[in-house]
């Protein structure tokens, strides 16, 4: 009870930290005159994936390599297959041609190089480097991509959704804003040794490695603040933006929490599991692959094709469960998931999507 406790308590921590890390930093930066197009960018962009980097990062710091990258990819597994199916369930979701044409092709390229520096089973200290570098140039490239745009239709959104504090606000002082942000810093790192110190113990009670309690109940409870702000625009309409988060919390995911993760493990290197290298590594690769014939097929996901990603979640959990009590059901399980119903999702999948009108 002690450890569940803990486990939601460290939620709570993250989700609230996060919140108060943002707000403040965000109202921090605008009075300092810098664009809400830059600080949407940037520090509201990052800040959802503030707790999926807390925990990583935290999770190295105890020795838990497993629940660091673990969270990593099952944070990316949960954001498209489960966030994205339930969002295009509440509302049917349009997707940007710019996502198609460039967030999803840095997606997947973020995917396959996290797999080719893993391959040896671990991520060196300078491979982190280089991952985070790339994510520190990406997020420059949106930014002068933004700002060059015609019409200055990126930054006029950006003004209507971030402003500053007004005048006599509870947060219009430089203090307060200063307050918020060490508040949020502080709820992350307790909230991340909380939410990792139960994790473990949940793992070593139910006989399960560190790494499937990673993959699953971590990579869902560090996701929250993504699952509330796409949820959330799908309910309202705004279905750009309950694809664009996703999308980009899994770049900030691949190159962000693993770069960091793996410059603090040092000269030891971040160490990856062989099953992660072998099994779950594909997974969120194939995830992020179902996503072209989705899109591509009129820009939009379908509600029929977000109850598919929904479906592939569950059974993505329910692999991971049985192969962990080595049930005897597990043969029978896959062989039915590789032989028949893989294939035939991947054939209605391309049949949709090439039988779909385009949008003009």
């Amino acid at each position: 009870m002690m450890t569940a406790l803990m486990f939601v308590a460290g939620l709570v921590a993250l989700v609230f930290g996060a919140n108060a890390l943002v707000h403040g930093a965000s109202k921090l930066a605008l009075s300092f005159s810098i664009s809400p197009l830059v600080v949407g960018l940037t520090v509201v962009a990052f800040g959802t994936s503030a707790p999926e980097m807390a925990v990583s990062t935290g999770a190295v710091l105890s020795g838990q390599n497993d629940v660091a990258v673990g969270n990593v990819v099952g944070s990316n597994i949960f954001n498209v297959l489960f966030i994205l199916g339930m969002s295009a369930v509440i509302l049917p979701l349009s997707v940007h041609t710019q996502v198609i044409r460039q967030e999803i092709p840095i997606m997947l390229g973020g995917a396959v190089l996290l797999m080719l520096l893993g391959i040896d089973g671990s991520i060196d200290w300078y491979e982190g480097a280089l991952l985070l570098g790339l994510l520190v140039l990406y997020t420059i490239f949106l930014i002068v991509q933004s700002r060059s745009q015609a019409g200055g239709a990126a930054s006029a959104d950006y003004d209507e959704e971030i402003k500053p504090a007004g005048k006599g606000q509870w947060d219009s002082h430089w203090f307060v804003q200063l307050l918020l942000i060490a508040v949020g810093l502080g709820l992350l790192v307790t909230g991340s040794d909380w939410l990792v110190d139960s994790a473990v113990t949940f793992a070593k009670s139910l006989g399960v490695s560190d790494l499937i309690i990673g993959l699953t109940i971590v990579a869902a409870g560090t996701s929250l603040p993504e699952v509330a702000a796409s949820v959330t625009a799908a309910i309202k309409g705004e279905r750009d933006m309950a694809v664009g988060n996703v999308v980009g919390s899994c770049v900030f995911n691949t190159l962000g929490c693993v770069g960091l993760g793996a410059i603090v493990s040092g000269t030891a290197g971040l160490s990856l599991a062989p099953s992660l290298v072998n099994f779950d590594l594909w997974v969120m690769l194939a995830a992020f692959l179902a996503c072209l014939p989705v899109f591509l097929s009129g820009r939009e996901i379908a509600r029929w094709e977000g109850f598919v990603f929904l479906a592939y979640y569950v059974v993505y959990v329910a692999y991971l469960i049985l192969a962990a009590q080595s049930h005897s059901a597990l043969p029978a399980f896959s062989s039915i998931m590789f032989s028949f119903v893989l294939p035939l999702t991947v054939v209605t999948l391309i049949v949709a999507m090439l039988g779909k009108p385009k949008p003009s």
